[in-house]
């Protein structure tokens, strides 16, 4: 009898649960999983927004209201991811003055997740960036050049694996060929790597091997040449395990990502957000168990004036 009334009383408080809606059973299907990645590239120093005057650019840019929209959009989501494809450095005075101490410290302070080095980045020289690192509270990736024998040797990383929630992030990066961009008593003994066959055995072991449901190329290559040199769109048609590739180096501000099939016939997701801070880009991915990821929305917001295009 008393176990009857177990029973009947367990059922009756699963029953009162399951019609108030609070009985855990949705918990048991597979919700999709949002991530927000929000980037930048060829900052260049941009600490402050362009002078009202500016002919192109008049009031947009500037650390501050970067700061604020990041900040904004990460009170909206859960999972957000903060990102630069390089050339951090070089183009105002204060790289001048203070050799890109105080733009590490603003992208520390804005909570920046990883970041590339453009070619721009080794203007001060290898030992003045490495200077810089003890500022960086993000990982500096550069898959594709090799620092032994120098000052910056053991400072970075070719690649490293986030989680945001249960979302298993991959991030790798690739650099420009420096000779001739940048001068030779700048870069030192660094050699470079072919950026397709590093792209290829890194990604590869983000998927395979670290199981990463999401793998991003942060790429200072350059979207698109006339040559054949190396770009961002044919990284993404010659690769394999890429899903993401965040660019910059030819500063193109593209208002909607471009979709490239890889070598697999999967997407590959290619967005550059211009140059000088003056834009922050957005890419919304959901991951559902049965579909894939699917990018869900993109957007390229104006610093400043905060207006969404694209």
């Amino acid at each position: 009898m008393l176990n009857r009334r177990a029973f009947l009383l367990k059922s009756s408080v699963a029953g009162g649960l399951l019609l108030a809606g609070s009985f855990p059973f949705s918990s048991f299907a597979a919700r999709p999983r949002k991530l927000t990645i929000l980037h930048t590239n060829d900052v260049h120093s941009r600490l402050e927004p362009f002078p009202p005057d500016d002919r192109r650019y008049g009031g947009q840019g500037g650390v501050a209201s970067r700061a604020a929209l990041i900040n904004a959009i990460r009170k909206e989501e859960e999972h957000v991811l903060l990102l630069d494809a390089g050339d951090m450095l070089q183009g105002t005075s204060y790289f001048n003055l203070y050799h890109g101490e105080p733009e590490i410290k603003a992208m520390s302070m804005m909570g920046y997740d990883a970041a590339t080095m453009g070619n721009h980045d080794f203007d001060a020289g290898l030992g003045g960036f490495a200077n810089l690192l003890p500022h960086a509270t993000f990982p500096i990736l550069t898959a594709n050049y090799s620092f032994a024998g120098t000052a910056l040797e053991g400072k970075t990383l070719p690649y490293t694996v986030l989680k945001k929630g249960d979302i298993k992030v991959g991030l790798f990066g690739l650099g420009v060929k420096l000779k001739g961009l940048v001068s030779e008593e700048s870069y030192g003994k660094t050699q470079y790597l072919s950026p397709m066959q590093v792209a290829r055995t890194v990604s590869h072991r983000l998927k395979k091997s670290e199981k990463c449901d999401i793998v991003i190329c942060l790429s200072h290559l350059g979207y698109e040449y006339d040559s054949l040199k190396i770009s961002d769109l044919i990284l993404a048609r010659e690769t394999e395990y890429i899903d993401v590739i965040i660019g910059g180096h030819t500063h193109t501000f593209l208002d909607e990502p471009t979709i490239v099939k890889n070598k697999n016939g999967n997407d590959v997701v290619i967005n550059q957000v211009g140059w000088g801070g003056v834009r922050l880009g957005r890419l919304d991915f959901y991951f559902d168990s049965k579909k894939g990821t699917k990018l869900s929305s993109a957007h390229s917001v104006i610093i400043g004036k905060q207006t969404s295009v694209g």
